[in-house]
């Protein structure tokens, strides 16, 4: 027997329902919102994520499948969402258009890290990007519609948000911080060593219990903001007080990639186990440029799917649809003459193998069926069908023709 690989699951039955709940109701919250669906390509040049994630994240360092396909092209499978999105903003020129462009995206995403709980090699992430807006007030409307989501999808969060600066000041910061790593480098962890060299802001993202404690006095980029960054971030905090959107400080929250600038939050859960995260995002400015295209402003989140099916409970359904069975072989053909006009129109589920009208209703109830249609030996006879609707439990009998 072949089983999936490490990491990777099927989604069947209730994972199914619960995926395209979460899904749909995403999907018509962000559409509310102004933004329109994009297909990102799962497979892409290698150099899309190293150049965008960053050599010094853990993703391109330790995590991507990438391999060289038959041209002898250097590719991968995305591990995530949002450079994709950039590359399609590129390709298709609309860098070069005079208009904001908004784009919501879900899929598989792939990374090969340790599986564990809500964390897979083979995921799925729900994620907007926003384009050619540059005020704070766009980041607030972000939060706002992932606040929104999981208001919809009834799940408990709390919020963290964070600003990484921008050109001006994140340098300076940079430098200062740099400084205070050197000091304490001795004592901090292999991975923490390395960031010092690459990275230095990413220090602040170990999840090492003794690194975090020699963190607590670094010094903090909030206080080493510029004017522009500071009004942004000030703003974007009388923002959330307005709209009762409790929120907290993080003075370390720095995202996972290398490409934020200034906005950086995420939504966390204490209902999940040590992988508390479950939306995050921010502000990218610079990564347009980054990838070759015009300068571009630019803001987006993602959150992982897995990490909240465990916290979505899919409401109950309405019965839909109508089942249709047959109690002997010769009334199948007629049984599929039916299906195919009333699939025009509604849901039809149909039972080719001859069964009693018990056994015919315990399926119909399984299927969901709002409606049961059964041929027996006397409806054959007579032309008709009988008809049972399984909400109101009124039954019938008719020419088929009236059907």
């Amino acid at each position: 027997m072949i089983n999936p690989l490490r990491g990777m699951k099927d989604l069947i039955f209730d994972d199914s329902k619960k995926y395209q709940y979460i899904i749909q109701t995403a999907s018509n919250i962000a559409k509310n919102y102004g933004y329109e669906y994009i297909e990102t390509p799962i497979l892409e040049e290698t150099a899309l994520f190293k150049r965008s994630v960053g050599e010094s994240s853990d993703i391109i360092g330790k995590e991507m499948y990438q391999f060289r396909d038959k041209g002898d092209n250097d590719v991968c499978m995305r591990p995530e969402g949002t450079a994709g999105v950039v590359r399609a903003f590129i390709s298709n020129k609309l860098d070069r258009q005079d208009a904001n462009y908004r784009f919501y995206y879900h899929g598989s995403m792939f990374r090969y890290e340790r599986p564990q709980k809500g964390r897979l090699r083979s995921f799925h992430q729900f994620g907007c990007e926003s384009f050619k807006e540059a005020s704070v007030y766009e980041d607030f409307m972000l939060i706002s519609m992932i606040k929104d989501i999981f208001d919809a999808l009834n799940i408990d969060f709390a919020l963290k948000i964070n600003s990484l600066g921008c050109k001006e000041c994140m340098p300076l910061y940079r430098t200062k911080l740099v400084s205070f790593l050197e000091n304490i480098k001795d004592d901090l962890c292999e991975d923490c060593n390395r960031r010092i060299a690459t990275n230095p802001i990413r220090v602040l993202d170990c999840k090492n219990e003794k690194c975090q404690a020699l963190l607590q006095t670094s010094p903090k980029l909030i206080d080493n903001l510029c004017d522009s960054c500071n009004n942004d971030f000030n703003k974007l905090r009388q923002l959330l007080n307005e709209a009762n959107i409790p929120y907290e400080v993080d003075t370390n929250l720095v995202r996972g990639l290398d490409y934020y600038n200034k906005t950086a939050f995420e939504f966390i859960s204490n209902n999940i186990g040590s992988q508390s995260a479950i939306a995050g995002g921010g502000r990218y400015d610079r990564l347009v440029e980054f990838l070759d295209g015009k300068p571009t402003p630019a803001v987006g989140f993602a959150l992982g799917i897995e990490r909240i099916m465990d916290l979505v409970a899919v409401p109950e359904l309405n019965r839909e649809g109508l089942y249709l069975g047959g109690m002997n072989e010769e009334s199948i053909n007629l049984l599929l003459q039916i299906a195919r006009r009333q699939l025009k129109s509604q849901k039809v589920t149909i039972q080719y193998k001859p069964k009693s009208l018990k056994a015919h209703l315990r399926s119909a109830d399984k299927a969901g069926a709002k409606a049961i249609g059964i041929i027996g030996d006397d409806e054959l006879l007579s032309g008709t069908i009988w008809l049972k609707d399984l909400e109101t439990k009124e039954e019938k009998t008719i020419k088929i023709e009236d059907f």
